[in-house]
C-alpha cells in the first residue's frame, strides 16, 4: 500500500517558500502485532512548526498532529473505523504501535475541534492564561495575534473570568471577529502608527495580564504599559519565527524589575495530564453554554498542506488552520 507525505527539501531561509518541502509517495510495509494502520482525516497547521522544524534533518517528515481513522488493526486496543489523535506528522497513512487518545467528542462536534478548542490550542488558551497569569474579575488583560487559534480562545476564556479584554489583530475582517467573540477592543495593528499611546488610550488604567503569541518589540512595549506585579504568558513568538537573523528589541528588564512583572515562557506538555484534562472538560462546558465560540479556516486537500502552512504567515487565516483530507 502506498501513501504521501511531505518531507522537508531545504532548510527554511526567512519564510516559508515552495520547494521548502516537497510532496512525496512511500510504501507502507505489512502490519506487525500490536500495530495499527491509520488513514489521516483532518490535519493542523500551527506556527510552532517552523521553529520546531529545526530539529528535523533533510529529508525528514514534517511534524504534526491529525484526527486519523484506524483502517487496519493487530492492536487489541484499537479497532477498524476508531478515531484517533496521532502524532504521525504530515502524512495521510501511518503504521504505529504508539499510544494514542481516542477521539470521541459529545454533541457531534466536529472531529477537527481535537486539535483546536478541544485539543493542544484548547489546553494551551486555558492552562497558560489560568495557571501561569490567574487573572482576576476586573482585571485587564491584553492578547497579540488575538485572531488565532490559541488568542481567540484566550480572550473568550479571559471574558468569562470577569476580565476585561482587548485584543491586537491584523485586518478589519479580524476584528470583527474579535467583537463578534465579546472583546471590549479590538485594534488592528497594521493600522496604528505609534503602539504606545494606543496601548493607553485602550488601557488607561494600565495591563494587568499579557498573553503573548507575538514577541519582539510590540511585547516589550505592551510591558511597559503594564502594572505593577503584572503577569505574561510567553506562549509564541510569530514575529521571530521566520527572521533570518537573531532579533534584537530594547531591553525590558528594568521595567521587568521596576512592575515586578512574573514573565513565564511554556509549552503545553509542561502542564499535567490532569490539568489539560481539566481544560477540555471546562471548555467542553463553554461550548455547551455559548461561552466559547471557535472558527477553522479549512483548506481542503492533503497536497495542499503546505499552501495551508505559508498562509499562517501572510496572516490569512482566522481561528484554527486545518486541513481536511
Amino acid at each position: 500500500m502506498k501513501g504521501k507525505r511531505w518531507v522537508i527539501a531545504k532548510r527554511f531561509q526567512g519564510a516559508p517558500k515552495d520547494g521548502d518541502l516537497t510532496l512525496e509517495d512511500f510504501e507502507l510495509p505489512d502490519l506487525k502485532d500490536g500495530e495499527v494502520l491509520v488513514e489521516a482525516v483532518c490535519l493542523t497547521v500551527d506556527p510552532y512548526m517552523r521553529p520546531y522544524s529545526r530539529r528535523l534533518n533533510i529529508g525528514d517528515k514534517m511534524i504534526g498532529q491529525q484526527v486519523a481513522r484506524v483502517v487496519s488493526s493487530k492492536s487489541k486496543d484499537y479497532s477498524v473505523g476508531d478515531h484517533v489523535l496521532s502524532s504521525d506528522g504530515w502524512t495521510s497513512h501511518a503504521i504505529t504501535n504508539a499510544k494514542m487518545r481516542k477521539v470521541q467528542l459529545p454533541d457531534n462536534l466536529p472531529l477537527s475541534l481535537a486539535l483546536g478548542v478541544l485539543g493542544m490550542p484548547g489546553m494551551t488558551a486555558y492552562n497558560g492564561l489560568i495557571d501561569i497569569c490567574n487573572p482576576k474579575a476586573g482585571e485587564t488583560v491584553l492578547v497579540s495575534g488575538a485572531a488565532g487559534a490559541v488568542g481567540s480562545l484566550v480572550g473568550q476564556i479571559a471574558k468569562n473570568l470577569g476580565c476585561r479584554v482587548i485584543g491586537f489583530a491584523g485586518s478589519d475582517a479580524k476584528l470583527q471577529f474579535l467583537k463578534e467573540l465579546g472583546f471590549d477592543e479590538a485594534i488592528n495593528y497594521k493600522k496604528i502608527t505609534d503602539l504606545d499611546a494606543t496601548i493607553k488610550s485602550v488601557a488607561p488604567k494600565g495591563v494587568d495580564v499579557y498573553f503573548d503569541n507575538v514577541g519582539g518589540e510590540f511585547s516589550t512595549t505592551v510591558m511597559e504599559n503594564m502594572n505593577d506585579f503584572g503577569r505574561v504568558s510567553a506562549c509564541g513568538a510569530i514575529s521571530q519565527y521566520n527572521a533570518e537573523e537573531q532579533v534584537r528589541v530594547p531591553s525590558i528588564m528594568g521595567t521587568v524589575v521596576s512592575k515586578r512583572l512574573k514573565i513565564q515562557g511554556f509549552i503545553v506538555s509542561d502542564f499535567e495530564q490532569e490539568k489539560n484534562e481539566a481544560a477540555i472538560k471546562q471548555n467542553i462546558e463553554w461550548i455547551k453554554q455559548g461561552k466559547l465560540k471557535y472558527r477553522e479556516h479549512v483548506t481542503k486537500g492533503f497536497e495542499n498542506m503546505y499552501k495551508a502552512f505559508q498562509e499562517l504567515f501572510t496572516g490569512a487565516n482566522t481561528g484554527k488552520a486545518i486541513v481536511n483530507v
